[in-house]
């Protein structure tokens, strides 16, 4: 079984406007109104990938119960702990005609201490259970910047395997605290190495960067596929991994299927070079939807023949 946490969970509605301009009045041509937050778009992704997952972590109010409910009609396995405050709603508005995305997300409810514990409890009884785990996602206001830190020691001690998607003090305290990977996009890497990239030759050393911070393991997805350094002592290895790029319908989500694919072929044990394919072909295949943690199985496999894998040297110096 595969564990996905979201701290942040929430109602994620999607709408396409054509043509949309700041302050002035428009009509959407589709929606979408999903349960969301990353930790839920990975879980979900994996279930179409038709993977064991559990999807846990804190759900409260009214919009909480929504989520739930409509996460069970999903058929999708949960396990969250309900809290007293009220989860969040998330707008992103796309407009088709430029392919640009506009994303407006609430921070979030407060959380107790004592739904905290009942959380850590709770994880700890799933992880007895599970080879590995999906940390993604913001953390609600007030909870601890070292929270996903505790939770990859909790992982650790089982012997788990740990993906960590987050940004800021959240990402960087966790990361050292050695999860297994990280899947920041460009803007995230370049926000956690404190610099900005300019040419590929950075991107290769953040990398390195990234991994000195305690990840074992890093992949920086971009709109092409990803860079990663994977592996250990003598086996440690830089790849590129790279797609022609599809005409997306949304990139919301994209970088969620990525880590899902990645995880849902660790899970079958496959090599590094595989995971990181099948992550490519499913965040590929994710930019053809609608809103987040939609995809097609058939489509994301049919574009592993597309996927190029190749080694590269790492620059010199690092």
């Amino acid at each position: 079984m595969i564990i996905s946490v979201t701290m942040n969970a929430a109602i994620d509605r999607t709408v396409a406007v054509p043509n949309f301009r700041q302050g002035h009045r428009h009509r959407s041509v589709e929606s979408r109104t999903v349960p969301g937050g990353k930790g839920i778009n990975v879980a979900r992704t994996l279930g179409l990938l038709g993977r064991p997952v559990v999807a846990t972590g804190l759900a409260g109010g009214s919009n909480g119960g929504w989520i739930l409910r409509r996460l069970r009609e999903e058929t999708l396995l949960t396990d969250f702990i309900r809290i007293s405050d009220e989860s969040r709603i998330n707008l992103a508005v796309v407009d088709p005609t430029t392919g640009e995305q506009t994303e407006i997300n609430e921070r979030g409810p407060g959380v107790s201490v004592d739904e905290l514990d009942q959380l850590l409890k709770r994880l700890d009884y799933l992880a007895a259970g599970a080879r590995l785990c999906v940390l993604a996602g913001s953390l609600p206001p007030g909870v601890d910047m070292d929270f996903y830190a505790t939770l990859i020691g909790i992982m650790r001690t089982h012997r788990i395997p740990t993906l960590l998607d987050s940004e800021g003090e959240p990402m960087s305290a966790g990361m050292r605290a050695g999860p297994t990977m990280v899947t920041p996009n460009k803007l995230e890497a370049e926000e956690l190495v404190g610099h900005e990239f300019d040419t590929g030759e950075d991107l290769y050393s953040a990398l390195t960067e990234l991994t000195d911070m305690g990840p074992s393991q890093a992949a920086i997805t971009l709109p092409q596929g990803c860079v990663a350094l994977v592996g250990e002592g003598s086996e440690q290895r830089m790849l590129e991994v790279t797609i022609e790029p599809l005409e997306p319908i949304s990139t919301v989500g994209s970088g969620d299927a990525f880590a899902a694919g990645y995880m849902a072929a660790l899970y079958d044990g496959m090599s590094q070079e595989m995971c990181l394919s099948y992550g490519v072909a499913c965040g590929a295949e994710a930019t053809q939807h609608l809103g987040a943690g939609r995809l097609d199985r058939r489509r994301a496999e049919s574009l592993l023949d597309s996927v190029t894998v190749r080694r590269v040297e790492a620059p010199t110096g690092v």
